[in-house]
């Protein structure tokens, strides 16, 4: 069984950044899920939840235990960080523009519309529902778009679009009337309190901050008289007797009282106003952040450029441009140190530190889809490469990306690895073919045809030594040296586009597709002579060799998979896949979802680690996986629920057609942030390229690691990996009746240590087997790995690879992994292609931690040599200081001789 365990590719899409409570990670928004970065350990984790559209804001809950998220249309979950679990779900009924909790934690307030919700924050104690509605306010006659509250949470303050910025109290108080402050001619960006002060900072999007000052302290405000609160409380009571839902207390501001009612009442008056484009070179104030006890500013502007402030007094502490996109958030952790941005464009997470001017962390995804990816032969780095011409490398247990190509100057179709794991191969529209050293990170071949070709896919041989590439353009197959470079051989003989390539990983044979409905089979070793030609009934569009490279599959157009036994030339079944494939239906499709599937096929397909099961994917958000040998269906995963992407419904929203045609020909908005500015007639402003527009979900490509553990998939969504299900599942192993926790205790304590491995591993409880293998001392070690049977050495690699991931046990383990492959290599090497998953699983654990543990030594030694050196030259300073002491007082002896 298989579950999400990641998401690769995309970092942040849209929607607010948060930090933490102790500040070290970050939390950010991809799509419709939340990743979380852990910048101490330099970790990466996408939470196993997903929200029905695109999260628009996320809400934090002081404590950090609890957290909103909010997507496009208002539907709300409440999560807990800590579990990785939704606690429950809501319905705001219109979109949110922005949530906050409260700094004591008891409260939280959204903003919608026009007005501002304040809840009852979800308590410690289980409740029949999370969210009660306290008060709603109301004053602003545009939509509201931030909040910050008072460090004592007594009062908050809204922002809105009608240029005014309004401050609330959470409780009733008798000197604080609600009104509206003025002075900005633009939306209001954000608003920020001053530390344990109601003194108020607004920014507005015209990069204007007005200062405003007021007259009454936080600890004079003044209850409201318990009469006037009962007799108010009491009005509203009326109307609700009838209602199902108490819609709480309502609450009404003034935009302009008058002066009996503002006597003795908390003033606020506006002290100063700043504006941040003197220069004129700045355009759109898009986010801002305030850091209280620092008094940091941090504006953010649609040129990319950011701002660091410190207030009250304007000073420019100093401005950076970080990307040529609109920064769409900012967020500053808890101690002040580190800024993160995000920018929606180009899907750029960034975290600054800004004492010390240099990057925490600095990610970027694909700008455009990812197309392809493969997994190196350890499955510990994975590379992706994109439309958007970029090759990246991922490491699969950080989930960072840690180095980019940026080479191509076209889309990139393919990309591989060699078998040593340390060359990167790539094959783009633009007609090369690149290779790169993960050692120096550089392109060091550039492979090119004798007249320009776009290249649709590309292989290399099991040595490394060979690459091809097919042509979708001029149907032929190019063969390079990776030594030299140089051009070997040109293949030609089908007529279409070559749409897949793939080498035999035993022997010397290249398996070529293409649109002319035949596979071709060529011999490396006879010159490049097509040894077979297979013909089916459609146009071929991918081929795969199993990893023993006994069996061929082959899926066309048709929706068909078939198997081949490619040295017979016979065909060993099919698996009709088309109705597995489910299709949605797009928002304009004419057609319905079953009449369109009919069309449809996989385009990407992939053999498991051990060659029984078959992965397919293609224009679905299905991926299936078959049994190989039955030809059945084993299981589907849906790899998104995001109903932001395209084709995800199977039938049309009746409530979205009109008797004009769908809505969704409509673009809605008046040229806000992301909305495209509907001009009136005979204005000629308004650019169509901004049009909004719904990506289509697909799975461009599919792959399984090495070590069998995972297989992961480029989507629209991302890089998406889906690894072995570690929770408990109770899988016993030829289990006997004697076989208990207690018994295999006991027959630790009579010292029987191969017998009781055999016992753990049979009730196959990860724990308990754990314990046994610790509770045998190192010295028994070998005498206990050479009576283990054959059966039980697999499972013991097995558990040794997955146990180094997680123990602090290296050497004790390292010892267990030696003496079993020294003792049972030769037995090992006979059933090597069943057992290779298991011994790249182990390698790349043990890879994994040699890389840690040898940074931990050179960084040890050079601090040794570090206080070496330093303390050999106190020894010279101090030897010269006595050698001049004795100089000295040999010459006051000479002195006093004469």
């Amino acid at each position: 069984p298989s579950q999400f365990s990641g998401l690769l590719g995309t970092v942040y899409r849209r929607g607010n950044l948060s930090f933490t409570r102790d500040g070290s990670a970050l939390i950010s928004p991809v799509g419709n899920r939340i990743s979380v970065f852990d910048l101490k350990n330099n970790k990466c984790e996408t939470y196993p939840l997903a929200t029905r559209l695109n999260i628009v804001c996320v809400g934090l809950s002081p404590d950090g235990t609890l957290a909103i998220l909010i997507d496009e249309e208002g539907a709300a979950l409440l999560v807990s960080l800590i579990g990785k679990c939704v606690i429950h779900r809501f319905y705001f009924h219109k979109p949110v523009h922005s949530v906050s909790f409260s700094p004591d934690g008891k409260k939280f307030v959204i903003t919608k519309d026009n007005v501002a919700h304040m809840y009852h924050a979800p308590g410690k104690k289980r409740e029949f529902n999370a969210f009660v509605l306290d008060k709603t306010y109301y004053g602003p006659y545009d939509e509201t778009t931030c909040i910050d509250w008072t460090d004592d949470s007594k009062c908050f303050a809204v922002g809105s679009k009608d240029m005014s910025t309004w401050v609330f109290g959470a409780e009733r108080w008798a000197n604080l009337i609600y009104y509206s402050l003025g002075g900005h001619k633009d939306v209001i960006v954000a608003c920020f309190f001053e530390e344990n002060s109601l003194d108020l900072y607004t920014i507005s999007q015209d990069a204007a901050l007005c200062v405003w000052q007021c007259d009454t302290e936080l600890d004079d405000l003044k209850p409201m008289p318990p009469k006037d609160a009962a007799r108010e409380k009491n009005a509203g009571k009326n109307d609700e007797e009838f209602l199902e839902e108490p819609k709480g207390e309502e609450i009404h501001g003034k935009a302009n009282p008058n002066e009996q009612e503002t006597r003795n009442k908390v003033k606020y008056s506006r002290v100063t106003k700043y504006f941040f484009n003197k220069e004129g070179d700045f355009n759109n104030l898009t986010s801002a952040a305030y850091h209280k006890k620092t008094h940091l500013l941090v504006t953010g502007f649609a040129s990319g450029i950011f701002h660091l402030h410190e207030l009250p007094d304007f000073n420019l502490i100093h401005s950076l441009s970080i990307s040529d996109q609109r920064i769409a958030s900012i967020s500053i952790n808890c101690t002040g140190d580190w800024i993160a941005f995000g920018c929606s464009g180009l899907g750029q997470l960034l975290v600054w530190e800004w004492q010390s001017e240099s990057y925490v962390l600095k990610q970027q995804g694909h700008f455009n889809s990812m197309v392809s990816l493969a997994y190196s032969p350890d499955g510990q780095y994975i590379v992706s490469g994109g439309e958007d011409g970029k090759v990246k490398v991922w490491n699969t247990s950080s989930s960072f990306c840690f180095v980019t190509f940026t080479e191509h100057t076209s889309g990139v179709t393919a990309v591989t690895f060699t078998s040593n794991g340390y060359v990167i191969l790539s094959a783009s529209l633009d007609g090369t073919v690149r290779a790169f050293d993960l050692h120096r990170y550089r392109n060091f071949r550039t492979f090119t045809s004798t007249r320009p070709s776009q290249f649709s896919c590309l292989a290399v041989d099991s040595s490394g030594e060979i690459v091809s590439a097919g042509s979708q353009d001029s149907f032929e197959i190019f063969i390079w040296s990776m030594q030299s470079g140089r051009l070997l051989d040109v293949l030609s003989g089908h007529e279409g586009p070559i749409s897949s390539l793939s080498f035999n990983p035993m022997k010397c044979v290249l398996a070529s597709a293409s649109w002319d409905k035949t596979v071709k089979l060529w011999d490396m070793v006879d010159s490049w002579r097509t040894k077979e030609t297979l013909i089916l009934n459609s146009d071929v569009l991918v081929v795969a060799f199993r990893p023993d490279g006994k069996e061929l599959a082959v899926a066309a157009l048709n929706g068909q998979i078939t198997f081949w036994d490619h040295e017979n030339a016979v065909q060993t079944g099919s698996i009709e896949g088309r109705h597995d494939l489910q299709m949605g239906r797009k928002e304009l499709d004419k057609i319905t979802a079953k009449q369109a599937a009919k069309g449809k096929s996989f385009t990407t397909l992939c053999y498991s680690a051990d060659g029984q099961s078959i992965l397919a994917g293609g224009l679905s958000k299905f991926v299936c996986i078959y049994n190989v040998k039955e030809q059945i269906l084993t299981k589907k995963f849906e790899i998104s629920c995001n109903f932001s992407l395209d084709a995800m419904e199977e039938y049309l929203d009746r409530r979205k057609m009109t008797e004009f045609g769908s809505m969704a020909l409509i673009d809605e908005g008046a040229g806000g942030e992301d909305d495209v500015v509907i001009p009136l007639p005979g204005v000629k402003r308004g650019d169509m390229s901004y049009r909004h527009f719904k990506p289509e979900i697909r799975v461009t490509c599919l792959r399984f690691s090495p070590t069998g553990r995972s297989w992961a998939a480029t989507t629209t969504e991302g890089l998406l990996i889906y690894s072995l299900d570690a929770g408990l599942i109770f899988d016993p192993f030829e289990l006997d009746i004697d076989v208990t926790p207690s018994n295999i205790r006991k027959t630790v304590q009579q010292k029987e240590y191969t017998m009781a491995i055999i016992m753990a591993f049979k009730l196959n409880e990860k724990k308990l087997i754990q314990e046994v293998i610790e509770a045998i001392p190192s010295n028994e070690v070998d005498v206990v790995c050479s009576s283990l049977p054959d059966l039980y050495v697999e499972k013991m690699l097995e558990f040794l690879a997955s146990a180094f991931e997680i123990s602090c046990h290296l050497e004790f383990y390292l010892t267990w992994a030696h003496k079993l492959l020294m003792l049972h290599g030769q037995k090992l090497k006979t059933r090597s292609v069943k057992l290779l998953p298991v011994i790249q699983f182990l390698q790349k654990s043990i890879q994994r931690h040699f890389e840690d543990v040898s940074k931990l030594c050179e960084w040890n030694i050079y601090n040794i040599k570090y206080a070496m050196a330093i303390s050999q030259q106190r020894g010279m300073k101090r030897l010269a200081e006595e050698a001049s002491v004795d100089e000295d007082d040999l010459d006051s002896d000479s002195d006093y001789l004469m």
